[in-house]
């Protein structure tokens, strides 16, 4: 018989294997953060207590329906949200598509467009490309959007909606989310927020500068299989698909996702400010380490950012091979566009702003990061690039 993975799936974690895991460190933790050990408990807790349907009235379904409102109650806490404005998507890009549909239906009779910054998540573009048009709004070499330019599209087009992200995914730089708001309020326009990777690293947007906001647990450690959509009750939406007992995502979403959800997110933000001055020291020291290497770009905002995430390019330099030579080294990062990291494409976030997309190194780091993981990232990091330019033939350029 054919030995199956599962068979020395104990073993895994002795020996060797156990030395080569200690020794490797998440920087790629954008949108895909390790689950934390509390979250861990919370899911197996819920897959305890809450395995029954919350829709039924018997005992083990008002067990699992008093843990979905908790968490959602929660969740909602944090965002400044009502309980009842709190929607269970499968996944943050599921809950963007959906409210983009929904907006685009709600206000059909006004228009199809959609007006947002030019460096909106691709499933963000992507889905307003599907279900009508967009203007996308220049940004600054920073990667912040141009306001006057908004201004400008708001006034003089019919808009269905119009969406901004609170900070970047890809080069941290927060975004002017209260003035946009006030001039979508101005012009009558409902505004979507995209926090899905900003919410556990910055505090939440203020509840009058969004009408729908989508977060995403993945992001603070809470572990795959559920996003969230926060809805005001008065936003003109439509549903584009069948009616259903869950009436926005019909099939509901994992009940132990969504408890370990709720409990990591209050385990996030009780320890934010703390994590985020230390993960904003060491992005300051691995910034400096990069922008001292020949041929190098340090993109982003150097201090109106998410605390935990950089990005830098190289010249001479191939992305594919900067990120399987730091995997040798036993780092984790990203490199290409954070939406379509599995083809390495250069980034559309990074042409946006005009600056370098080649040989892009994007660093996130995890929760679980230490001070020694980062001064070791530090060594490792121009050694990397001159091995990648040796490789190259461009090491003398």
């Amino acid at each position: 018989m054919t030995p199956s993975v599962f068979d020395n799936a104990d073993s895994s974690t002795h020996g060797s294997h156990s030395e080569t895991i200690a020794a490797r460190a998440n920087f790629d933790a954008g949108g895909n953060a390790r689950i934390s050990e509390l979250g861990r408990s919370a899911y197996l807790q819920a897959l305890e207590d809450g395995w029954a349907d919350h829709r039924r009235l018997h005992t083990e379904g008002r067990r699992a329906r008093s843990l979905f409102d908790a968490s959602r109650e929660t969740i909602a806490a944090v965002l400044g949200a009502r309980t009842d404005e709190i929607h269970v998507a499968p996944s943050a890009t599921s809950a963007l598509h959906t409210a983009v549909a929904a907006l685009c239906a709600g206000r059909a009779r006004v228009s199809n467009m959609t007006v947002m910054g030019a460096v909106e998540r691709s499933a963000l573009i992507n889905a307003t490309m599907f279900h009508g048009e967009h203007t996308l709004i220049e940004v600054d070499s920073r990667g912040r959007v141009e306001v006057d330019g908004f201004a400008h599209a708001l006034k003089e087009q019919p808009t269905a909606f119009a969406a901004l992200q609170q900070a970047n995914h890809e080069v941290g730089t927060i975004q002017p989310v209260g003035e946009i708001a006030e001039l979508a309020r101005t012009a009558q326009v409902p505004l979507l927020v995209d926090a899905s990777a900003s919410i556990g690293h910055i505090a939440a947007p203020a509840r009058t500068d969004w009408d729908a906001l989508v977060a995403n647990p993945a992001d603070w450690g809470a572990g795959s299989g559920i996003g969230i959509l926060a809805l005001k009750p008065r936003t003109r939406t439509r549903r584009t698909w069948p009616e259903d007992q869950d009436a926005w995502f019909p099939g509901g979403a994992s009940l132990p996702a969504l408890f370990a959800a709720a409990v990591t997110l209050s385990e996030t933000e009780r320890l934010r400010q703390v994590r985020a001055n230390q993960h904003r020291a060491w992005i300051d020291q691995i910034r400096a380490a990069a922008a001292h290497i020949p041929d190098a770009e340090v993109v982003g905002d150097p201090h109106d950012r998410l605390p935990h995430l950089a990005t830098f390019s190289f010249l001479y330099v191939d992305g594919e091979a900067i990120t399987s030579e730091l995997d040798k080294h036993g780092f984790a990062v990203g490199s290409g566009s954070a939406c379509t990291s599995a083809t390495l494409n250069p980034s559309h976030v990074l042409a946006a702003m005009g600056v370098l997309t080649h040989g892009n190194v994007r660093v996130a780091l995890d929760w679980d990061v230490t001070q020694q993981d980062v001064d070791r990232f530090i060594e490792v990091l121009p050694r990397a690039v001159r091995s990648v330019r040796s490789l190259m033939g461009a090491e003398d350029l």
